[in-house]
């Protein structure tokens, strides 16, 4: 067994125009304040890292990495999700995904995913200059608007799907494994990575490449009712990434999974800070442990009620508590006879 790294927070949902949110600096100054030990970075955020900078200099990605532990920190992980996101985007969400990209390119959805790909590819050098192992990132869909299956699915459309996602993934795949760096799919409404089914689904199509890897979250579980712990039973193997963020999910007779399209604070399944959902983050990080995770677990904030501040303030000395400093010992050592084959023979009756 092998104790978690932690606490992290991802820098996403906190960049903002006022200090201490609008530099790398200032807001690792401010994260190692509240007691974080890393931050995981969003690479379309130029005030936080220029991604093809990092991936083409190894003098820059140093530059990068000093300025975080100037602030006693270390990075847990460079995130791609908006351009991972953009690998594959259906039609129908094309002018709603285009705020993603880079101006030059909206309204071309060809050169808009040739941009994200090599994206996500300069990701891997990036993480490769920075050290790292692990990159999350979304898949991108192509399928999402046909998860309800009315009208009926033509006969092969899921497989055709699949197949085209993993003709896309697959050389990004394999410039990371070239890298040695696990790609982390976060599994999310809206990708067609969205549950364990899709994934196994996926992993078929890139045949079960070693690199196509998971982010966990169990916040997104609680909002689709799957079973977020028989998850990690199934698929630790390949989990190489862990957001802590939390849910809860109070279904009424109005409105169930799907939410009756409510804003995110009428929804019926909504997402909260760590400690004010229904997640038992005491079994996560248990079974987690149990497997040998070693990973940081990172705090994701996205809660519609409480001040983002309050939730990063909190959710610091949340994970810490939860993070389990795995036993050099066991519990009944005191009561060990030994080791002697012999006298174990003879209880089992053999000699």
């Amino acid at each position: 067994m092998r104790t978690i790294k932690g606490p992290a927070i991802f820098l996403a949902q906190f960049m903002g125009d006022q200090p201490p949110f609008n530099d790398l600096s200032s807001i690792c100054s401010w994260a190692a304040s509240l007691g974080f030990k890393a931050v995981q970075l969003p690479t379309w955020d130029p005030r936080c890292i220029d991604l093809k900078k990092a991936a083409e200099s190894k003098t820059y990605a140093d530059e990068i990495k000093g300025i975080v532990q100037a602030a006693g920190l270390e990075i847990s992980e460079l995130s791609t999700h908006l351009q991972g996101q953009l690998v594959a985007v259906h039609p129908a969400y094309d002018s709603l995904f285009d705020g993603f990209a880079p101006e030059s390119i909206r309204g071309n959805a060809k050169a808009r995913t040739e941009w994200a790909i090599q994206q996500v590819k300069y990701g891997a050098e990036a993480s490769l200059n920075l050290g790292l192992t692990a990159h999350p990132t979304f898949s991108g869909s192509l399928l999402w608007h046909t998860f309800h299956p009315w009208p009926q699915r033509p006969a092969g459309l899921v497989e055709e799907g699949f197949a085209e996602l993993a003709r896309r993934w697959k050389p990004i795949l394999d410039h990371f494994d070239a890298c040695g760096v696990d790609v982390c799919y976060e599994v999310h409404p809206g990708e067609d990575i969205f549950d364990g089914a899709t994934y196994e689904m996926f992993l078929d199509a890139v045949d079960q490449h070693p690199r196509a890897c998971l982010l966990y979250d169990p916040s997104h579980f609680v909002l689709q009712q799957l079973d977020y712990i028989e998850y990690i039973d199934l698929y630790h193997e390949r989990i190489r990434a862990f957001h802590v963020k939390d849910a809860e999910f109070h279904p009424s007779g109005r409105q169930g999974t799907f939410g009756g399209y409510q804003s995110w604070v009428n929804r019926a399944g909504r997402y909260r800070s760590p400690g004010d959902g229904q997640v038992d983050f005491k079994r996560i990080f248990s079974k987690l442990t149990q497997y040998g995770f070693d990973g940081w677990a990172v705090m994701e904030w996205e809660c519609c009620l409480k001040h983002p501040e309050d939730g990063a303030r909190e959710g610091a000395v949340f994970i810490r508590d939860h993070i389990i400093r795995v036993t050099e010992k066991a519990f009944d050592d005191f009561a060990s006879s030994g080791m002697d084959r012999a006298k174990n023979r003879t209880l089992l009756g053999l000699d």
